[in-house]
């Protein structure tokens, strides 16, 4: 497993982000178990079609909140199946999507394994957190977008990666 610092950073301070890199191109690693919110395992190589995989550090966080809240609001007119995953657990995740009323998104927890964050290189070390991304991967499995953002604390380019799932579709 590789070890990157640098790629990002956490208010301009740097991390090193643990994992096998993953780059456009590439298939998307089959056989990766998540938690999902009543903690039955979940593997998103098991969903057909197009799908969007965006990771965020924690929920219960302002820049995280709103990646969320944003992605389940494009997600109604979108021709794929939209993930929001993180290390928090998965009770957490079910609460703060009640609170927030997502219904577009399914939540999923790499919080047992990281898993996910392994397999894509975007696994924070210093916090045992997952980077801020986005994949989009086409029905073939194969990633067609991939943005690491690289201050945690930004948003991602959200026109970019919807331009992204419209031309896999």
């Amino acid at each position: 497993m590789t070890k990157t610092t640098g790629k990002v950073t956490f208010m301009g301070n740097p991390l090193t982000l643990v994992g096998n890199e993953i780059k456009v191109g590439d298939k998307f690693p089959a056989g990766l178990v998540l938690s999902a919110n009543d903690l039955k395992p979940f593997n998103v190589s098991d969903v057909s079609g197009i799908k969007v995989i965006t990771t965020v550090p924690s929920l219960d966080t302002p820049v995280c909140d709103t990646q969320v809240r944003k992605f389940n609001e494009k997600a109604a007119g979108l021709k794929a199946r939209v993930f929001a995953v993180s290390a928090d657990l998965p009770f957490a995740q079910a609460r703060w999507c009640g609170a927030a009323g997502i219904k577009n998104v399914s939540t999923l927890s790499d919080h047992a394994q990281m898993a996910l964050a392994d397999a894509l290189g975007i696994h924070v070390k210093e916090l045992r957190l997952v980077a801020r991304t986005v994949f989009v991967v086409d029905s073939a499995g194969k990633i067609v977008y991939r943005e690491i953002v690289p201050e945690i604390t930004s948003e991602p380019n959200y026109e970019a990666a919807l331009a992204a799932v419209a031309s896999a579709s």
